[in-house]
């Protein structure tokens, strides 16, 4: 009789709600589990909301921070900041009458990490198959 593999359950909360996922992945996930993983990508394909992002990896920023590091105007950064908070990518404390944002769940440049580095592996892989392309061309 094979030898069956026991199924690690991960369990991670969200600002909405608690995911269990196993060692099988996407694969095993619900509509519904796969649904919420859409809305997450979702929020973050759009470039200005990744700037904010990035603007926040050092650490917690209020409004007037952001806008100074990212160029972006008042209203779009806060206007983006309301939907990473719903989101729950982004996280608010105040401090008086100041606002300060932060990353909710740093696991989040690990997965940046990850897309530039697939990235990084495409584009040298599309970059070496025009450069043989462009061997084939050479007239002999």
């Amino acid at each position: 009789m094979p030898a069956t593999k026991k199924s690690k359950k991960k369990t991670f909360r969200t600002s909405t709600a608690t995911v269990e996922s196993s060692d099988s992945g996407i694969t095993s996930l619900s509509p519904a589990a796969l649904g919420l993983m859409a809305e997450f990508f979702k929020v973050l394909s759009e470039v200005s909301r990744l700037q904010i992002v990035c603007a926040l990896k050092s650490g917690a920023k209020n409004v007037t921070e952001i806008i100074e590091i990212t160029g972006l105007g008042q209203a779009n950064v806060s206007k983006h900041l309301k939907m990473l908070t719903q989101a729950g990518v982004v996280s608010r404390r105040q401090e008086g009458v100041c606002v300060y944002y932060q990353i909710a769940n740093p696991f989040l440049f690990e997965l940046c990490d990850l897309v530039c580095n697939a990235l990084s592996i495409q584009i040298e892989q599309q970059s070496q198959q025009f450069q043989q392309l462009g061997v084939m061309r050479q007239p002999r």
